[in-house]
């Protein structure tokens, strides 16, 4: 399972996967990425730290549902 951050940076919100240099995707909005992350992962499993602006981590979600390793309302 690939590991992802959505985080913001100078330039907007980006997707990087832990250990890239470059951003897997970038939008101007958070909730404009977070709403095209089911696309995204379309066929991949990958887990995915939603952190907030302040760089803490808002939310962990995992892609698809069926590959998340505990049951959780998130």
């Amino acid at each position: 399972m690939d590991n992802y951050h959505l985080s913001l940076t100078a330039d907007g919100w980006e997707l990087k996967k832990t250990g890239a240099e470059r951003a897997a995707k970038r939008a101007a909005t958070k909730q404009g990425l977070v709403g095209s992350l089911s696309d995204f992962f379309d066929g991949k499993t990958a887990s995915v730290k939603i952190h907030k602006a302040d760089g803490t981590i808002e939310e962990e979600r995992t892609y698809p549902r069926s590959a998340d390793p505990r049951r959780s309302k998130g």
